[in-house]
């Protein structure tokens, strides 16, 4: 039973390591940021959950196990809230190509606000 689960191990950490591999060559060879975001997000997180869960079946302990739970689930929670934040940023600071872009609800969604708010004496309007 070992020699299986050691295999199982192996093969857990060779993909999630591939799969890192892949998001570190997408984040090179993509071309704005957005693209970059999803690379650097999307596998890297089912990457990592295959390494957590490779090292799981290697060592076997409860201490381990439960360690690697909890980074498992602090890099889901925080993963979608980083990727949400630096997709926000890079928007507001107009750094995405939005001729790459096929559906921009948020600009729909600012031009709306920019109208029903009123402009601030002092400011020029706008951003």
């Amino acid at each position: 039973m070992s020699g299986v689960l050691d295999t199982l191990s192996a093969i857990c950490l060779l993909g999630g390591a591939a799969l890192s591999l892949a998001a570190g060559v997408g984040v090179l060879r993509f071309p704005d940021v957005l693209s970059r975001m999803h690379a650097a997000s999307k596998p890297q997180v089912l990457g990592l959950l295959l390494v957590l869960i490779g090292v799981g079946l290697r060592l076997r302990t409860g201490f381990d196990i439960t360690t690697l739970v909890l980074v498992a689930v602090f890099q889901l929670t925080t993963a979608p809230v980083a990727a949400h934040m630096v997709g926000r940023s890079a928007y507001r600071t107009r750094r995405v190509r939005r001729d790459l872009l096929i559906v921009d609800e948020l600009s729909e969604r600012l031009e709306e606000g920019r109208r029903d708010v009123p402009d601030r004496p002092g400011t020029s309007g706008g951003d």
